[in-house]
């Protein structure tokens, strides 16, 4: 599928919602996690609904296998993913010949939050990631720098993941098997 079919696909659904807004609204498709059980104990399969299976464990440093990527790599990389799709969708919905489009998702992170440890003030030191970045590349045929910063701000704007990264709450249900 082409760029201007990407467009297209995009008008569509610009017209579709516009003439029945009440169809934006649906159920994303949900993660379901295994783990794999004391054989590989740091090691989980996520499968999507339609069958598709991504794994993850931990580095040997943190008692895993280190051979599938961390949980969360995988998380750097669904926020590095949104953003670039988001892009590529509003440059083909504008018309705007990309070249080049790369996304680097980086972050830190604190081990000592993994097991509670306290920092320096006293008070237990959070696992999540801080200092999380996107640093975008991009170029395009016939667009000024300045168009193409607009570009990326207005489409990080449209873009779930980021947005989600930004604002969201979380919701925890715990069920008892």
């Amino acid at each position: 599928m082409g760029m201007q079919a990407v467009a297209d696909a995009m008008a569509r659904l610009e017209r579709v919602l516009r003439r029945r807004p009440e169809t934006g609204l649906s159920a994303d498709a949900s993660a379901h996690a295994m783990w794999s059980g004391p054989e590989a104990p740091l090691r989980v399969v996520c499968r999507h609904p339609n069958g598709r299976e991504v794994c993850t464990d931990m580095p040997p440093e943190l008692g895993g296998g280190g051979g599938q990527v961390s949980p969360g790599w995988l998380y750097r990389a669904g926020l590095a993913s949104c953003a670039t799709t988001s892009i590529a969708l509003l440059a083909a919905t504008e018309g705007v010949v990309l070249t080049t489009l790369r996304v680097e998702a980086a972050s830190q992170s604190d081990a000592r939050g993994l097991v509670a440890l306290e920092g320096e003030d006293g008070r237990v030191v959070s696992p999540a990631p801080v200092d999380q970045r996107l640093v975008v590349a991009i170029g395009a045929h016939d667009a000024t720098p300045g168009q193409l910063r607009s570009l990326v701000e207005r489409a990080l704007q449209r873009s779930p993941v980021p947005l989600a990264v930004k604002a969201n709450g979380l919701a925890v249900q715990v069920d008892i098997a």
